[in-house]
């Protein structure tokens, strides 16, 4: 792949026009809007703040950056490994169903206009059900084939969560376009220290911890009626 197109394909895969479902998520603010227990900026800010600190930072982003490693070397059995272990540790079966299904498309999309042997084997294992196909893991092989550097991969993951969440309250009426715009600012920062961090960090030395955050989510599991997915 030429590289040359390394912008280009990084604007490609963040956009919200790239089909891969994350509009449709709320990651959670949909069940904390209902019980009133998210009514501002601030509020919201904070929610993906401890998202981003006690789960996608410590998880997603391990997985993502040891699967990226992997793919450059073309180690297909250590990109399944990554996969399965980010997998297992996602306990609760709305979002975690979600993740697959967004990784799933997405190796979908990127094979469907690129010819590449790690794509191809790649997709073959989730299509056999060898694979479970993780957002992060699949972000971070589609990436390397791409010519996307690993930090950009990570850093797209992160702002693509924050725009998911934040895009959830919009639509729930919570905040305006205008708001919408500065708590992505002011979560810069934030995202660009989480990439730093994690980004050196063994597959095994993956974590996360947000019982509440995980109870929060078993709630939306169970309502009647929702608007977004998770």
């Amino acid at each position: 792949m030429n590289t040359d197109f390394f912008d280009l394909n990084i604007m490609q895969m963040s956009d919200s026009f790239f089909p891969i479902g994350l509009y449709t998520m709320s990651n959670g603010l949909e069940t904390l809007f209902d019980e009133k227990l998210v009514q501002t900026t601030d509020q919201i800010e904070e929610f993906i703040s401890t998202i981003i600190t006690q789960q996608i930072g410590p998880a997603d982003c391990v997985a993502l950056s040891n699967a990226y490693d992997f793919a450059e070397s073309k180690n297909i059995e250590k990109i399944i490994y990554c996969d399965k272990m980010l997998y297992s540790m996602k306990l609760i079966k709305e979002p975690r169903d979600a993740m697959c299904r967004s990784g799933s498309q997405m190796i979908k999309c990127v094979k469907s206009f690129l010819n590449d042997d790690l794509i191809n084997l790649y997709y073959d294992a989730i299509h056999e059900s060898n694979s479970p196909a993780t957002h992060p893991v699949v972000t971070a092989v589609c990436s390397s084939v791409l010519g996307v550097k690993k930090d950009s991969a990570a850093t797209m993951m992160l702002y693509g969560f924050s725009v998911s969440t934040v895009g959830a309250a919009l639509r729930l009426g919570i905040i305006d376009h205008i708001q919408s715009q500065q708590i992505l600012h002011r979560l810069k920062p934030q995202i660009i220290q989480c990439v730093k961090q994690y980004l050196s960090i063994s597959i095994e030395n993956m974590w996360q911890f947000a019982p509440e955050y995980d109870i929060i989510q078993m709630k939306h599991e169970q309502k009647f009626s929702k608007m977004f997915i998770t």
